[in-house]
């Protein structure tokens, strides 16, 4: 329990600047009270990028940094030699350590008088670019390929290409600082190895981004690096190298950590390659399945074409079949209209009766007697009342033969009248079907 309250203290007090001691409780139980998660998850939130320690709950995107697997190689300072050596030692020691002493005691003071300028991080990449440009001044260009983007992005891009990260954080201040940025990370074996192996992430802690990896990884001493990779599908720290190391330990020391954890970055790469392989075959699936849906709603579209276009056919044909309906009833309607008005025929001894024979197309013959003074109208008036008639004719002499002109035109607005025709006592005409014309 006191260990609880002492995590939630330093989480709400010394860097996050959490005001709410539930509110710290909460985090730290979010990160099953690992504090090394909680406090990057907060600075990355400070940050104001997107975090990739508190991504979606399902892959979890963590660095691991309390793995008891990790493994640890600390160079530690040589020891004096010789009477002079030791002697020069002891003397510097107090003074050394008075320094040391009154410096953590200043920084410890400053800390409840003003809140660390580097736990607010405003332009981490900047802070990454800003350090690329100042070891370049310092030491040259011949150096390792520096990632230049935030850490959050650097883990990012390693777990998506799957390899392995190695991030360096540089102590200003430090005394082995300079000589090893000289001696071990600029030289040609450890550039060539580290460009051809892993990415290289590398801040200052004197800035915020650099400053607040710090914290999350918790170094003990200058020069640092700690190798990252994707193991159990979590980020973890495999591999922390402390002080100052020379190119030939620093290249077997990584080659080491690299042989160690092989096992594991294989078996990602394995699982990785076997959910593409699921991925692409319900992609697949999916296709296929989209292929048949699609080829089914064609089916449906051209069943739905064929059905309306015959559904306008049958109702052209009804149409039609009702417009040639209303035309016969409109034309019997007419024929006995016509009947009726027709004048009433004349008896046989009435000397100005005229009797015609009609033959008609149907090859029957018709016998009626008019008037000399009717208009051959009524002839034609006549013939269409009968049923035997078709809907459009013309009535025609044989010798010679001519068409009586019974309907009136524009030139002749009313028709001759029988005697007027040239028609005798007795004549046979002929009706001509005009209907197909």
């Amino acid at each position: 329990m006191g260990k609880c309250k002492f995590q939630q203290k330093w989480l709400k007090k010394d860097l996050t600047g959490l005001e709410s001691m539930d509110q710290c409780r909460r985090t730290l139980e979010q990160h099953n009270w690992n504090i090394e998660a909680a406090v990057q998850d907060r600075l990355n939130e400070q940050e104001g990028v997107p975090s990739v320690f508190n991504p979606p709950p399902s892959r979890p995107l963590q660095v691991n940094t309390a793995d008891h697997r990790v493994y640890s190689y600390i160079v530690s300072r040589p020891q004096p030699r010789g009477l002079l050596g030791w002697s020069y030692y002891l003397i510097m020691l107090p003074f050394r350590f008075t320094y040391y002493t009154l410096l953590d005691i200043v920084r410890f003071a400053l800390r409840f008088i003003r809140p660390d300028p580097r736990g607010r991080v405003t332009d981490p990449v900047g802070d990454v670019v800003s350090f690329i440009h100042c070891f370049e001044e310092k030491y040259g260009r011949s150096h390792p390929v520096f990632y230049q983007g935030t850490y959050s992005q650097a883990l990012n891009d390693a777990k998506r290409e799957l390899r392995y990260l190695l991030v360096y954080l540089h102590g200003d201040d430090h005394q082995d600082t300079d000589e090893f940025c000289r001696s071990t990370l600029c030289t040609e074996e450890v550039i060539t190895f580290l460009n051809a192996r892993m990415l290289f992430w590398a801040c200052s802690t004197s800035k915020p981004e650099g400053y607040r990896v710090s914290q999350a990884l918790r170094e003990n001493t200058y020069p640092f690096l700690a190798m990252i990779m994707l193991k159990d599908r979590k980020m973890t720290v495999v591999g922390r190298l402390e002080g100052l190391i020379q190119p030939e330990d620093l290249i077997n020391q990584l080659t080491f950590i690299m042989d160690a954890n092989q096992t594991y970055l294989m078996s990602e790469r394995l699982e990785r390659e076997e959910r593409n392989q699921t991925q692409v075959l319900r992609q697949q699936q999916d296709e296929a399945y989209l292929a048949s849906l699609r080829a089914d709603q064609e089916k449906d579209r051209k069943k739905r074409e064929e059905q309306e276009q015959r559904r306008q056919e049958e109702e052209k044909v009804r149409q039609s079949a009702l417009a040639e309906e209303r035309r016969r009833q409109t034309l019997e309607e007419e024929k006995e209209r016509k009947s009726e008005c027709l004048p009433p025929e004349p008896p046989a001894d009435d000397p100005e009766s005229v009797k015609i024979s009609f033959k008609l197309p149907n090859d029957t013959r018709v016998e009626r007697r008019f008037l000399f003074g009717q208009s051959l109208t009524v002839i034609y008036d006549f013939l269409f009342s009968l049923k035997e008639t078709p809907e459009k004719f013309q009535i025609v002499t044989n010798f010679p033969r001519r068409v009586l002109p019974c309907l009136p035109t524009e030139e002749q607005p009313n028709p001759p009248t029988l005697k007027e025709a040239g028609l005798s006592r007795s004549e046979v005409l002929f009706v001509q079907d005009l209907t197909d014309d």
